[in-house]
């Protein structure tokens, strides 16, 4: 049994207290720590709303344009602060909306509480009016999904939701709460104590496998240290480095993982995967050893999975077992939270070191170290005389620093976020990693300037993506969050773009966004922004750049929209085309005569 609370000052009702259903939602929510929630009304949820009316407790309730903005603001907020994050929708297509973000959630290990309305309970059933079965459609993509039917269920299934939501593997929870359930009056006692039959995630790994795991890296000439976003859900970053340091193997950081082991370090190769870092790919696919932690042999980091990494012995930690062997055969299977893993593996291998054990890694770097110099960080530049993405995202990193947060749509502007900006720190770097939801870089930028108010907070966002939630701009003004945008403008879904560049001839098939509009911008961005009552400017020329970045760092009593136009040529180098070994890996410095190296 444990005891679930998420604040620094819980209020405990000692005594029973005669409130409603809907009353007993905030007040748990605000034992549980919940300081921040992200919500639009409805019929479903009237019972709710009133009672956030009149009831007094310290709880901020933003209202958004969108439930899907309103889950991907509680995403931002837990990504960037570690923290629960809160949506609420009502019932029908409202909760409906939020599906996208529940599942975004679920595929990329958020904590999440998200609490629906539900018609009354009577109703349930006869297809009433803004009636879905939100329990069964979100089932499959939440870690649990809870139905509310009386007053008294509620303190346990919201206790519930964040126990799950937040031990084990994190992810998102659904409550779903009928409309008789927030009228009806009962007797609140808060008694968080949780016992979830069958559910006992396992934390501290076995001692076996940790040994067995340290011989292993005694024994290898060449390993990598591939960490994955489970690093970062641990808080574990500052073991990662230790261990790194202690075995002297290279890292490589997923997606996800941006961050958790500092760009700048000597031991850092990148990004592996798709479009990862040639050192970090051909690493991985020469390596005698992989120390994956945290990570789920994503395919798209592993390209053909029958082909990854064929050399290499493999040992996998992660908290959730389903994981382990789910892709690639763990010779050492280790289940258990990434930051106790990783100080038992650092315990058993400094133990090794003492006695002397373990192999030089001098050539194994010296081949490392070549395709480094082979394989530079750079860029083509453009043909069209149009701005260079890579250089804008290269300039956000340069003039905000590392303690700037940056979120992400999906998209080539996404991959050159991983590539070029500095990421030096964990929870610094917010994107769709395993659902690539366009349309999440607003809104969780959003969320997380709300967990981080004192930081520089950038939505870095692609013409397409922007165009899904950017309604949510007037949320942000409306509730003083100035977030800044950075729109990679290329008139175009661009990743889309250059796989039809590249596989498909050249048709560009209903990807471009202005078709038919040569002289004219739809929409003209500059505008849009200024409707939202937010500061906009256009960019057009590289020497404008360094301005107007400077100019959104100088002004924050509102939003900034920055519109860079870019060149619609530009492709994201490297790339592991689907369905071919990462060995193939495409570099494409060769294809220009000029390449833009750091």
């Amino acid at each position: 049994m444990s005891t679930v609370s998420g604040s620094e000052n819980p209020q405990s009702i000692a005594d029973s207290i005669r409130m409603s259903g809907a009353e007993a939602v905030l007040h748990s929510l605000y034992n549980l720590g919940i300081t921040d929630v992200f919500g639009l009304p409805g019929g479903a949820l009237l019972p709710f709303y009133d009672a956030l009316a009149t009831t007094e407790l310290d709880l901020r309730h933003i209202l958004v344009r969108h439930e899907q903005g309103a889950g991907h603001a509680a995403e931002g907020y837990a990504a960037a602060s570690g923290k629960v994050g809160v949506c609420i929708a009502t019932s029908g297509p409202g909760a409906t909306n939020l599906v996208t973000a529940v599942a975004d959630a679920y595929m990329d290990s958020v904590p999440m509480i998200a609490i629906t309305g539900q018609v009354f309970s009577h109703l349930m059933g006869t297809d009433a009016f803004q009636e879905a079965d939100i329990i069964g459609i979100t089932m499959p993509i939440s870690k649990h999904s809870f139905l509310v039917k009386t007053a008294a269920e509620v303190p346990k299934a919201l206790a519930a939701a964040y126990h799950l939501a937040t031990s084990g593997r994190p992810g998102p929870v659904v409550v779903d709460i009928t409309k008789d359930a927030q009228i009806e009056e009962f007797d609140f006692v808060w008694t968080p104590n949780v016992d979830l039959a069958g559910y006992r995630p396992g934390t501290k790994p076995n001692s076996k496998q940790i040994t067995a795991a340290a011989e292993l890296i005694a024994e290898a000439e060449r390993p990598v240290l591939y960490a994955g976003g489970g690093v970062g859900r641990a808080g574990a970053s500052a073991e990662l480095k230790a261990l790194a340091e202690l075995t002297g193997a290279p890292v490589v950081t997923t997606l996800m993982a941006r961050g958790v082991f500092p760009d700048s370090h000597p031991q850092m190769l990148g990004m592996p995967g798709m479009h990862g870092t040639v050192p970090a790919v051909l690493a991985l696919q020469e390596a005698d050893l992989l120390i994956a932690i945290g990570t789920r042999f994503d395919d798209r980091v592993t390209g053909k999975a029958a082909d990854f990494a064929p050399l290499a012995k493999v040992i996998h930690a992660d908290i959730d077992p389903a994981e382990i062997s789910k892709i690639r055969f763990a010779d050492v299977p280790i289940v258990g939270d990434a930051k106790e893993v990783i100080s038992d593996l650092i315990g058993a291998v400094s133990i090794q070191k003492r006695n002397g054990q373990g192999r030089s890694l001098d050539a194994w770097w010296s081949r490392l170290n070549e395709l480094r110099e082979t394989y530079p960080r750079g860029y083509q530049p453009t043909s069209d005389g149009l701005i260079a993405p890579q250089k804008v995202i290269e300039r956000l990193a340069e003039l905000s620093g590392p303690e700037a947060v940056f979120a992400t749509g999906v998209g080539q502007h996404q991959m050159w976020a991983a590539q070029f900006l500095n990421h030096e720190r964990p929870n610094a770097f917010l994107n769709s990693g395993g659902a690539g939801t366009m349309g999440y870089s607003v809104p969780a930028a959003m969320g997380a300037k709300v967990a981080q108010p004192d930081r520089v907070v950038w939505a870095i966002d692609g013409d397409g993506c922007f165009q899904m939630t950017n309604q949510e701009l007037v949320t942000c003004v409306t509730n003083n969050i100035p977030i800044k945008v950075a729109i990679i403008n290329n008139s175009s879904l661009g990743m889309v773009r250059q796989w039809q560049t590249m596989f498909y001839d050249g048709r560009y098939s209903h990807t471009e966004l202005n078709t038919g509009h040569d002289t004219i911008r739809v929409p003209d961005f500059v505008k849009l922004a200024e409707a939202y009552s937010c500061h906009a400017i256009r960019v057009e020329h590289e020497d404008e750049i360094d301005d107007a970045i400077k100019t959104a760092l100088a002004i924050n009593d509102r939003p900034v929209v920055i519109d860079f136009v870019v060149s619609a040529d530009a492709m994201v180098w490297p790339m592991v085309p689907q369905g071919v070994s990462n060995s193939e890996v495409q570099y494409a410095r060769e294809a220009s005569p000029e390449w833009e190296e750091e």
